[in-house]
């Protein structure tokens, strides 16, 4: 396969400009293009040093710019829903805080702004994680393992961390939670149901003091 003189495959290289086009169509009116490129590039960089497989980099690289930018424009008073923003952090980004983000985002839909990160993000997420959350109709197949950013993390309302420790980012003002969750990490599919059950719980807590209904 051809590559660019920047790097890039010709078919990577292709959506890689799709990707800027539509992000700075996106947010035109709240961040410059250069500002938007700058971001892409970051993030793209920022997934990059753990991909395995770089087939689905430009589409990684778009939803990742997307949520920083989403988040940058709350931070600066761009936009204000009235939405609590949520952050759930743990080591890998592979299955405690995609198992928490995953079990906020279907309980609540949209009332909440929903995030999770890694201080070290494996290359995918665990597929036991993936398995267990299926079984009860939470669909996580689709995300991927990326390192927290700063605007993102200036953004959240709640940080919830979950075993990253000192490697964890943090704001003063910002409401911090740990919790001791098990990770799932080369567990059965049984210890990662448990796992499962147990955040689910934590995750109900969280919502009743977030002043946010669960969908029946």
């Amino acid at each position: 396969m051809t590559s660019t003189p920047a790097g890039l495959p010709v078919d990577q290289l292709f959506l890689a400009a799709k990707v800027a086009e539509r992000l700075k169509g996106e947010f035109a009116g709240m961040f410059s293009p250069e500002t938007i490129q700058r971001f892409i590039t970051e993030s793209r960089a920022a997934l990059e040093t753990q991909a395995r497989v770089t087939t689905w980099l430009p589409i990684l690289t778009e939803r990742f710019a997307r949520d920083r930018l989403r988040a940058l424009a709350k931070v600066e008073g761009m936009v204000i829903d009235g939405r609590p923003t949520v952050l759930f952090l743990c080591v890998q980004n592979a299955g405690r805080s995609q198992m928490a983000a995953g079990w906020l985002r279907h309980l609540v839909g949209d009332a909440v702004d929903v995030f999770s990160a890694g201080s070290a993000p494996a290359p995918d997420i665990h597929q036991t994680a993936v398995e267990a959350m299926a079984e009860v109709g939470v669909d996580i197949r689709t995300e991927f393992p990326k390192p927290w950013a700063d605007e993102i993390v200036r953004a959240a309302d709640v940080v919830v961390s979950m075993g990253c420790g000192d490697a964890c980012p943090v704001y003063p003002g910002k409401r911090y939670e740990d919790w001791e969750v098990t990770d799932p990490a080369g567990q059965t599919l049984e210890v990662v149901r448990s796992v499962r059950d147990d955040i689910k719980r934590r995750v109900q807590e969280l919502i009743a003091g977030l002043g946010v209904a669960a969908r029946n």
